[in-house]
């Protein structure tokens, strides 16, 4: 039982790891919690945190099979990626402000979680990312399925406290929001999520020549 504890304990850790550094989902869980509330973000991170869990998954378990078509299909997984973070980089440099007030109905749960889920998921990187935390943390060796299980499940609960933890502090902003603070907002996180696309198309191209 002692085990089982340290096992999701240091799972927990490596989902904190992995989603803690700033990236394009960082950014729009920020930005969508300021504009349409904490749900919105919460649901953001959680697409984030499925994606995460995945590749976490796959590396945990250590399916070479996938790990393999993920890094000899990096251009392509890359490349697609980019171009997805650059157009919806260009749809929020260019998004009005929109009022903090307006009715909730508007706001589209599915496509606050799709949208990270892709994001996050066209990022083949990640899944090694994954293998080396694993491995610096002594836990990249092959173990019986329920303890591996057991890591994977602590992967998804520490990435969902770091995406709960950025969705509440945005939340503790929003009455300090106006307007033109927002418009400055989406052209900020358009510019920042464009950025990171054109990087990883770049980045493809490193690798195709």
């Amino acid at each position: 039982m002692v085990l089982d504890l340290g096992l999701a304990i240091r799972g927990l850790a490596v989902g904190l790891i992995i989603a803690a550094p700033v990236g394009p989902v960082n950014v729009l869980c920020m930005q969508r919690t300021i504009e349409k509330g904490w749900k919105s973000g919460v649901l953001s991170g959680l697409g984030a945190a499925i994606a995460d869990t995945l590749y976490g998954g796959i590396a945990g378990f250590g399916i070479s099979l996938v790990i393999q078509f993920l890094i000899r299909e990096e251009f392509w997984i890359r490349l697609i990626g980019g171009i997805l973070l650059m157009g919806i980089g260009v749809v929020y440099y260019g998004k009005p402000p929109r009022s903090l007030e307006v009715d909730k109905r508007h706001s589209s749960a599915h496509s606050d979680f799709v949208s990270t889920f892709l994001l996050t998921a066209t990022n083949p990187t990640t899944v090694l990312s994954f293998l080396a935390v694993l491995a610096t943390l002594g836990l990249g060796k092959q173990r019986p399925l329920w303890q591996t299980s057991l890591l994977v499940a602590g992967i998804f609960c520490g990435s969902m406290t770091w995406w709960t933890i950025l969705a509440s502090a945005g939340n503790l902003l929003r009455g300090r929001i106006t307007d033109r603070i927002m418009r400055r907002m989406n052209r900020v996180a358009g510019i920042a999520i464009g950025g990171f696309g054109l990087v990883n198309v770049l980045l493809s191209w490193g690798k195709r020549h």
